[in-house]
């Protein structure tokens, strides 16, 4: 008898289930091989960011805090004679801010050095490294005065 009283609700509750959305499915369904880990939104084609055009200066990031400037020119000498190197610091700590530039002599080296650690561990952190992109004009707001020393922003 409780059986009996038991099926009108599971099957309110299937056909409940059928209509949720699929997120809501995939967590309370037992049988997950019928849908896939990731949702419908995340497979979606999302747009791609904009690459910078290839250039003999890299952008460097995911970098540990205790990556120093002369540790990213020697991880990176391996591909191509590095121009310069530098880890971008807080002023106040001293410690890495996560990112650094690499400067290649050549086009060819900077392929190489993106081609060689994009991806790769550096100081026990996965780095990536990509085309730097150059840095937008400053634009004062509020018709404020650029300020007096320079380009602060």
């Amino acid at each position: 008898m409780a059986m009996a009283m038991r099926l009108p609700a599971i099957a309110r509750a299937a056909t409940e289930m059928a209509s949720a959305p699929v997120g809501l499915r995939r967590l309370f369904c037992s049988s997950a091989s019928k849908f896939s880990f990731l949702s419908p939104q995340a497979n979606a084609e999302t747009p791609a960011r904009p690459q910078a055009e290839p250039s003999t200066n890299l952008f460097v990031s995911g970098l540990s805090k205790r990556t120093t400037s002369e540790g990213l020119r020697t991880a990176f000498a391996q591909f191509g004679e590095v121009a310069d190197a530098k880890v971008v610091t807080d002023r106040v700590s001293g410690y890495s801010k996560g990112f650094g530039f690499v400067r290649y002599t050549t086009l060819e080296d900077s392929a190489k050095g993106i081609a060689g650690m994009d991806g790769k561990f550096l100081d026990g952190w996965v780095i990536f490294a990509e085309y730097a992109r150059p840095r937008e004009p400053y634009r004062p707001q509020n018709n404020m005065p650029p300020p007096p020393y320079g380009n602060r922003y």
